[in-house]
């Protein structure tokens, strides 16, 4: 499919109206040229080779598709992907996996700010570096980072789990560092080994971080305050 001469709204209507099962299994898109939402709505266990950089929204709504970006990624990459795989060859912008209920994405360079923003159920692997406020308002899901994280990391999270490899710049409200288990071991064993990086990488090198629990229960001592 070449953008250069295919409308996007042409690629996506025939992504989106494919069947279970079809036999129509392996796409690629050649010139993307940044263009936004490409491959979104996707709803079918098929494979996507997207030949280039990309713009925003990319894979949006992913349900079952592997999707591969042979570049870089706009804001939004994986917004509100169900399951499947979305894997950013290159570097991808701000709010990577924003409100993604499953699936994995994976991003070989860095991710810009708000990484995972109120993330529910996705799992973001991210091999570089991460921005500020990533995982703010996560609820559930786990954000890994090979690399650093920027300031107020897990601001007002919930119960997801966050993985820093590098140096956090600081944390965010009701975000503590907290101590790694082995069933917490076994869990990031787990994604490092999806991302292929299994054999180079040691689960000791990571502090796992997540929720102190008291930004958003109720507390009848602090009554007067609300």
């Amino acid at each position: 499919m070449d953008l250069s001469a295919l409308s996007l709204r042409e690629l996506n209507a025939r992504l989106q109206a494919l069947k279970v099962p079809t036999n129509e299994t392996f796409w690629r898109v050649q010139n993307p040229n940044g263009a936004h939402a490409v491959a979104v709505g996707i709803d079918a266990p098929i494979d996507v080779e997207v030949a280039g950089h990309v713009g925003y929204f990319c894979g949006g709504m992913n349900k079952c598709a592997r999707i591969v970006i042979h570049g870089n990624a706009g804001q939004g990459v994986g917004e509100n992907m169900m399951s499947g795989l979305i894997h950013v060859k290159g570097d991808a912008s701000q709010s990577a996996g924003a409100t993604g209920h499953g699936g994995l994405l994976l991003i070989d360079g860095n991710a810009g700010a708000r990484c995972g923003i109120s993330m529910k159920g996705v799992d973001i692997v991210v091999k570089g570096d991460i921005g500020h406020l990533s995982a703010f308002m996560a609820q559930t899901g786990r954000l890994v980072a090979f690399g650093d994280a920027g300031d107020a990391l897990g601001d007002s999270i919930y119960e997801a789990h966050i993985y820093v490899r590098g140096k956090v710049e600081g944390l965010g409200a009701d975000c503590i560092e907290k101590e790694l288990r082995d069933e917490h071991r076994a869990e990031l064993f787990a994604l490092i080994e999806q991302a292929g990086e299994a054999h180079k990488i040691d689960v000791s090198e990571f502090r796992r971080y997540g929720s102190a629990r008291k930004l958003y229960n109720f507390n009848i001592d602090n009554a007067g305050a609300y």
